[in-house]
């Protein structure tokens, strides 16, 4: 590589990947949805140690843990079928530690999933399927 073209990499974002791009696309789309069903927005991405929640909101006197899938396709599995076992157990984990953060206070919690479809790099559709699973054993708040 010559000089010039090192200068100009060094200058020059690079595009994030699709499935990145997508990603964002979908919490964005997510996030819209759910503050048009009255959620208040808390946070987006809250990470801890034990897992990512992509985002929070409250609604009334619960907190809701929401996870987001995108997908551009449904020709095999619904995206919520990704939640498996193992991704239930880090958002419950990250959830304990969110809600540790806030020195434990007595609210209700719950877990839901956005589905949000893209045609074409666009929006097709948002799914909102809430309370979906309840906190993985042996964890339990409240």
């Amino acid at each position: 590589m010559n000089l010039a073209a090192r200068i100009k990499s060094l200058w020059t974002k690079a595009e994030k990947p699709l499935h990145l791009q997508y990603g964002e696309l979908g919490e964005r789309a997510a996030k819209n949805h759910l503050k048009r069903q009255g959620l208040k927005f808390l946070t987006a991405n809250f990470r801890s140690p034990r897992g990512e929640i992509d985002l929070i909101f409250r609604d009334g006197d619960c907190l809701v843990f929401v996870e987001v899938k995108t997908r551009s396709s449904e020709e095999w599995t619904r995206p919520a079928s990704a939640v498996n076992a193992e991704r239930r157990r880090r958002l419950t984990r990250a959830a304990l530690d969110y809600l540790r953060l806030l020195q434990n206070p007595p609210v209700k919690v719950r877990f839901d999933i956005v589905e949000v479809l893209l045609q074409a790099g666009a929006v097709r559709e948002v799914r909102h399927l809430p309370n979906t699973f309840a906190m993985e054993r042996p964890y339990r708040y409240g």
